[in-house]
């Protein structure tokens, strides 16, 4: 049985050529995303093993603790190596633990894409994503403001996060997007066009919520391949994504090195065709 091949690179915005296995910082906080981690030392030593084993892409959000996951990886990796790509987000607030109110208003954007800057120690952000459209400001407001900040320079690339292929076309109409950041795994392809019209525009689509754990039928189906290559359940829902199309970016978060170690071990994970046939079947 041949192996569906993959590429290991992606060009981001025709400039930006990274890893397709990357690094989320999310988890590199407290409980519900709030506050500083556990273990502070650890979450340094994840970022600085991810760059070490070749992760060249890292993305964050100014609302991961809020402001911890930025300020962590600038202590972690400032003066970061070249071709080090972050990608960090705008256009949620913090309230508390678990609690993400949306404000894409201008007003804040400015305020959160100033302060990104500053605690990344930044000129200028690699890859800026909105977080969410907002519903309460018309979204020609939002992205009007996103352009602008491109012009200014302190943007190079602009991204979406849990967008329609409607949306995505209202803001190509202001900006190239080249980014697009939806949920989406092996068993929710509820994205599956979006997928498409990012692949047909050579834009990054970068999964998020990679495995749904309640799947038990999903788990028993992911569990034989896994078997068959030696590999834990996650590392093939996660290869099944590298192999199933060439735009997805792959950010598993951790914070711990083992995990992370592990995490970056699914490039090596070949499926077959016929297991891809076989995974293939469990978004029904």
């Amino acid at each position: 049985m041949s192996n569906a091949t993959f590429q290991k690179n992606f060009t981001i915005g025709g400039d930006l050529t990274v890893n397709r296995v990357g690094y989320g910082a999310m988890r590199i906080t407290g409980k519900g995303i709030w506050g500083p981690p556990a273990d502070k030392d650890e979450a340094i030593k994840v970022l600085k093993r991810a760059v070490e084993l070749g992760v060249n892409f890292i993305d964050t959000a100014d609302s991961y603790g809020p402001y911890v996951s930025e300020e962590l990886i600038a202590e972690a990796l400032y003066p970061y190596p070249e071709g080090l790509v972050i990608g960090t987000k705008g256009g949620l607030l913090r309230t508390g633990p678990d609690q993400w109110p949306v404000d894409s208003s201008p007003e804040h954007l400015k305020e959160a894409l100033e302060g990104s800057l500053k605690r990344l120690k930044l000129d200028q952000i690699d890859l800026y994503q909105l977080h969410r459209i907002d519903p309460k400001v018309p979204a020609e407001k939002t992205f009007e403001f996103l352009k602008q900040a491109q012009q200014e320079g302190k943007i190079k690339h602009i991204g979406l996060s849990e967008v329609s292929v409607d949306d995505i076309k209202h803001a190509q109409q202001f900006f190239e997007v080249v980014s697009v950041q939806n949920m989406y795994s092996v068993d929710n392809r509820k994205w599956e066009a979006v997928l498409d019209y990012c692949k047909e525009q050579n834009i990054a689509f970068i999964p998020w919520f990679p495995l749904s754990s309640g799947n038990v039928k999903g788990l028993e189906a992911l569990q034989k391949v896994a078997d068959k290559h030696n590999a834990t359940v996650h590392q093939v829902a996660l290869s099944w994504l590298l192999h199933h199309a060439d735009n997805i970016l792959l950010i598993p978060g951790t914070s711990s090195v083992d995990h992370l170690e592990d995490n970056l071990k699914t490039a090596n994970v070949e499926l077959t065709e016929q297991d891809m046939k076989d995974l293939d079947g469990l978004s029904a």
